[in-house]
């Protein structure tokens, strides 16, 4: 079985495709989570709030910082078996709120590859930047590769 390659820590990836944020994702994620602020659904209620349309939950990053990370878990010499992944952690820090019609950038960071017993521990932080450059948030993620126990 292959381990995930060490010599990954530290490694940037190139910027990934730029992505629109759209009303309709934010609304059917909000709705699958739950989320049932009236700033998630409704643009007459995020604008009269001051946003200048509805408010992705922070949590709404996660599916765009997925597509950055398959950069990483899909190359081969990464040595990363997703068949054996199990997600540990999920942490979010916006620069500010993120609202339908921004158009964010991902750059991801492979922060940590360490070996623990048979496992090991990735930590990875996607960065996204908006239309004008400027750091708009970071999703960082810790996943656990489960090893083979002897």
């Amino acid at each position: 079985m292959t381990q995930p390659n060490p010599d990954y820590a530290g490694r940037q990836y190139p910027p990934g495709d730029a992505a629109a944020v759209t009303a309709d994702a934010i609304r059917a994620f909000a709705t699958a989570t739950g989320a049932a602020n009236e700033l998630h659904h409704r643009t007459d209620a995020a604008r009269a709030a001051g946003y200048r349309d509805i408010v992705a939950t922070p949590t709404f990053l996660v599916s765009l910082a997925q597509q950055a990370e398959a950069a990483y878990i899909n190359d081969p010499d990464a040595g990363v078996d997703f068949s054996r992944v199990v997600h540990s952690d999920e942490s979010f820090d916006l620069a500010r709120p993120i609202v339908a019609g921004d158009v964010l950038t991902p750059q991801l960071t492979v922060e940590s590859v360490k070996s623990v017993g048979p496992h090991a521990m990735i930590s990875t932080r996607v960065d996204f930047t908006d239309a004008d450059g400027a750091h708009a948030a970071s999703v960082r993620s810790s996943l656990v590769v489960r090893g083979e126990e002897n």
